[in-house]
């Protein structure tokens, strides 16, 4: 495979990090680089190039109107994660972009959400190995009563960077 990306480099780096010190570190680190997850506070438990691991609690700032985590804060850290862990494996001199999301709710969550991204050797061997392509994420949410309120489908593409 392919040489580790600079963000991976990063990451690596902070996953030497005693286990809470790097939940924390992880956490600040996305959100300086991408503000909306450091604005709903979404907290990045575990990242490698295979999985990511990122949970919401259930605060105010998150709610909706009966009580549990919002839809639209559902899928951001959905989104968050599955990106997050594209971007680990994705070459510097490509972009990562979402192309679906497809969400089938078919329960009322409850408590906190968590969610768990993964990508198999191959997929990483694709994603790094590919200058053009796309491929589905598998991605998982349950809520604090360990459920699956949300059934969710990410396909993430990726496609060379524009020169100036």
């Amino acid at each position: 495979m392919s040489q580790d990306n600079k963000l991976n480099r990063i990451v690596s780096k902070i996953n030497l990090l005693p286990s809470p010190a790097r939940t924390r570190a992880l956490s600040l680190f996305f959100g300086k680089m991408v503000p909306f997850t450091g604005t709903a506070g979404i907290r990045i438990e575990a990242l490698t190039d295979q999985r990511c691991v990122i949970s919401l609690a259930n605060r105010r700032r998150v709610r909706n109107h009966i009580g549990s985590v919002h839809a639209v804060a559902s899928l951001l850290i959905a989104e968050s994660a599955t990106g997050f862990l594209v971007g680990m494996n994705v070459p510097d001199d490509r972009v990562p972009v979402i192309k679906t999301i497809k969400a089938d709710f078919v329960k009322r969550a409850g408590g906190d959400m968590r969610v768990t991204a993964t990508l198999s050797d191959e997929q990483v061997r694709l994603i790094r190995e590919t200058e053009k392509g796309e491929t589905p994420v598998q991605v998982e949410i349950q809520d604090g009563d360990g459920r699956e309120p949300i059934l969710i489908e990410m396909i993430w593409a990726w496609t060379p960077k524009r020169r100036s």
